[in-house]
């Protein structure tokens, strides 16, 4: 078994290569579905020697199946958001110390102190429904942070309008963390000079808005918000780990998560930094399900464990994916 020592104390690629395969061995005895997703590949534990070789189950499977690496009892089941009629995903964890381990290293990483920050979540999309695993994040960080002015704002514009700008004034440090279409709302409702304030938008426009591109998204924030950059979190339902992007829409890992970029013509080949492809994620904090995963986006490697998501297969609920394929 497998201690959060282990995986969130990696600190060169040799044991980030070395880990990896002992988590591929662990999952692969444990995990019946991913098994036998790798038995009709005709990969085993005899065959697969490096990381390129490890099968990638398809993201579609959280919809279909239990994807479980461990009999432990299931502390919480996350799922995906859904139209009317759509199948959501599933992710079952057997373990939440992982979760919260990887998002609050994670975070101090990319951010520091959470205690340094007022932190402020506009999720109505997600507050609206059970299961939300940005909801389970956001709140922890909100209590982390040990502010009073911390908080969720559902429809209450009024209120956060106030409070960003009394705060942003006051020169205290905020992030506000925000689904992407709700942004847009607010600066509908309030031009804003912030200062001392990270905007941070998740993804989605939940079917409120017409879909647009990267570029174009965050130069309207940024005019809104009155700010030089807008940040980014990448993860989804299916991973316990998440991406941050501090601006350009460049996202960096954590050092127990990798990308690779799998060839759009033949998912077990992958294509070299630079090129356009279908992102596959390692995260290793999600021990007890899968931690080989083929998403349903389009991006590429742009330098050392960073990388951009430049699009998608389909309308699949991603979180910091609001982008269609163009």
């Amino acid at each position: 078994m497998f201690s959060t020592s282990d995986i969130f104390q990696i600190g060169s690629k040799k044991e980030f290569e070395k880990l990896t395969l002992k988590v591929f061995r662990f999952q692969y005895d444990n995990n019946t579905v991913y098994r036998d997703f790798c038995t009709l590949l005709k990969k085993d534990k005899s065959n697969v020697k490096t990381i390129e070789a490890i099968p990638f189950l398809p993201i579609q499977f959280f919809k279909s199946h239990d994807v479980l690496s461990s009999e432990e009892k299931i502390q919480t089941t996350f799922t995906s958001s859904g139209t009317t009629g759509m199948s959501t995903s599933k992710h079952h964890v057997t373990n939440l110390e992982f979760y919260e381990e990887s998002y609050r290293l994670a975070f101090r990483q990319f951010y520091g102190n959470i205690e340094d920050y007022v932190v402020l979540a506009l999720l109505p999309s997600y507050l609206e429904r059970d299961g939300s695993s940005l909801i389970y994040m956001a709140d922890d960080l909100i209590q982390l942070s040990n502010n009073p002015e911390s908080g969720f704002y559902l429809n209450n514009y009024d209120e956060l309008i106030e409070k960003l700008i009394r705060l942003d004034n006051e020169g205290q440090n905020i992030i506000l963390i925000g689904v992407t279409y709700a942004l847009l709302d607010l600066i509908e409702k309030q031009s804003f000079t912030l200062k001392n304030t990270i905007i941070m938008e998740t993804g989605g426009m939940k079917g409120r808005r017409k879909e647009i591109i990267r570029e174009e998204l965050h130069d309207i924030l940024c005019k809104g918000f009155g700010v030089s950059e807008i940040h980014s979190e990448y993860g989804m339902t299916e991973l316990l780990s998440q991406a941050y992007s501090l601006g350009d829409g460049v996202f960096e890992c954590p050092a127990w998560m990798k990308i690779l970029i799998r060839d759009p013509e033949d998912a077990l080949t992958y294509v070299k930094e630079g090129k356009t492809g279908g992102i596959n994620v390692i995260d290793l904090a999600n021990i007890n399900s899968c931690s080989f995963i083929a998403t349903q986006d389009l991006g590429k490697i742009t330098g050392n464990n960073s990388f951009e998501v430049l699009g998608r297969f389909d309308n699949s609920d991603i979180r910091g994916c609001n982008l269609m394929v163009m």
